[in-house]
C-alpha cells in the first residue's frame, strides 16, 4: 500500500522550510517518531550534514526526529528499517546519481511500495515519476540512466511556471519544454505549481493544495485540473 506525498517545493513565498505543508505532514507521519532524510540532492552544494539540520529544525515543530541517511553505516538497511522517509529538493541528477552510486534505487522503491510513508519535494518528487527527464535542473553529473522509481505512471515537473506575458524573456516556456519532451516520449507529465502536491494513497492519486495543476498528455492539448481531483487514470 503506497502512502506518498509528491510536493512541488519545500518552501513557498512567506513560509519557512516545509511551513506550508507541516500541518498535513503531522497527520501524514502520525505513526512515525523518526523520519529518515535523504539529503543527496544538495541544493547549492550544501553538505549532507547542513541540509539534514534544516530538515531537522522543520520537523521539530511537529515533534518529529530526523536522521540523515549519511549518518548510517548501511544506507540500504536504513531505508528498509525506516519508519518514514523524506527526500529533499536540489539537483535531480545529483540525487539520482548518488542513489545509484549507493545501490539504493531498488531498496527505496520496494520500501515505499510496501507502505513506508514517503515525502518528496522538488528533486525528491521527480524521482517518484517514470523518469527524471522533465526536471528543471542542469545535468551537472551523469547518472547511469534517467529512469526514476516509477511510483506513479507519469512524470513530474515541479515548480511549474505559467508564461508571463509581461516578461522580457521570450525564450522557451515550461510548456514548450514539455512539448519537446513529448516529441520523443509518450508518458503524461504533471506540472505542479508551487504549494501544490499529490497525495498517493494506494491506488488513489489526488491533487492537493490551493492551485490547479497542468496536465500534458501525448498528442493532446494541455489542460488544467482542480485540487481534489483524482489523477490515477493518467497512463
Amino acid at each position: 500500500m503506497r502512502n506518498i506525498i509528491i510536493a512541488s517545493t519545500s518552501t513557498v513565498h512567506g513560509s519557512g522550510y516545509l511551513g506550508y505543508i507541516l500541518d498535513h505532514l503531522k497527520t501524514f507521519f502520525k505513526n512515525a517518531n523518526t523520519i529518515l532524510f535523504i539529503p543527496y540532492a544538495r541544493p547549492s552544494g550544501i553538505s549532507h550534514k547542513d541540509y539534514t539540520e534544516i530538515a531537522r529544525k522543520a520537523f521539530k515543530k511537529i515533534d518529529k526526529q530526523v536522521k540523515g541517511i549519511h549518518e548510517f553505516e548501511n544506507p540500504t538497511k536504513a531505508i528498509k528499517n525506516a519508519e518514514a522517509i523524506f527526500t529533499g529538493g536540489g539537483n535531480t541528477f545529483v540525487l539520482a546519481n548518488q542513489l545509484h552510486k549507493n545501490n539504493l534505487i531498488n531498496a527505496l522503491k520496494q520500501t515505499i511500495q510496501n507502505g513506508t510513508p514517503y515525502l518528496g519535494t522538488s528533486a525528491g518528487s521527480n524521482i517518484c515519476g517514470l523518469t527524471i527527464k522533465t526536471t528543471n535542473d542542469m545535468p551537472i553529473v551523469y547518472p547511469p540512466n534517467f529512469n526514476a522509481l516509477g511510483l506513479v505512471p507519469f512524470n513530474i515537473n515541479p515548480h511549474y511556471l505559467d508564461p508571463n506575458p509581461n516578461s522580457n524573456h521570450k525564450g522557451e516556456t515550461r510548456e514548450t519544454r514539455i512539448k519537446e519532451f513529448h516529441y520523443f516520449n509518450t508518458q503524461p507529465v504533471i506540472g505542479l505549481r508551487e504549494g501544490s502536491w499529490l497525495h498517493v494513497n494506494n491506488n488513489s492519486i489526488i491533487l492537493k493544495g490551493a492551485l490547479t495543476a497542468r496536465i500534458f498528455e501525448y498528442n493532446k492539448t494541455p489542460y488544467e485540473v482542480e485540487t481534489g481531483i483524482e489523477l490515477n487514470q493518467l497512463k
